[in-house]
């Protein structure tokens, strides 16, 4: 996927709106009136999302007689996960080198702990 495309696609999902179409697509394909049923704007701006989602690549329109289906295509969504994916598991190894030391520094801390109790114990 094209870097741009990936910044069109996150971008359009950064609204509720569309993230809410995206939603109810997951369920399956709907006309772009059954998707505006639960909105309270106009058939207009939700056309307008519709645009914006189509434009990122994240829905396809088709014609099916007099309705126009959208569909929504998940090869982008599946493109966006592993765009995050990739950033996850590099923080998620970093982590993991993270708590390794600090487990080693929290040994180090018990053994410190416990040579000052034997000499405080020897010196009795």
């Amino acid at each position: 996927m094209a870097e741009d495309q990936l910044s069109r696609a996150f971008t359009a999902l950064a609204d509720p709106t569309r993230r809410d179409i995206v939603a109810r697509l997951s369920l399956g394909d709907a006309t772009p009136g059954q998707l505006a049923e639960p909105f309270t704007m106009s058939f207009q701006a939700v056309s307008k999302h519709l645009k914006v989602l189509e434009e990122a690549g994240l829905i396809s329109r088709s014609r099916d007689a007099q309705r126009r289906p959208c569909h929504l295509e998940t090869a982008v969504l599946d493109e966006m996960t592993a765009w995050v994916d990739r950033y996850r598991r590099n923080a998620e190894e970093r982590f993991r080198r993270l708590d390794a030391v600090l487990e080693t520094m929290d040994a180090d801390t018990r053994r410190e702990d416990e040579d000052q109790q034997d000499e405080g114990v020897a010196s009795t």
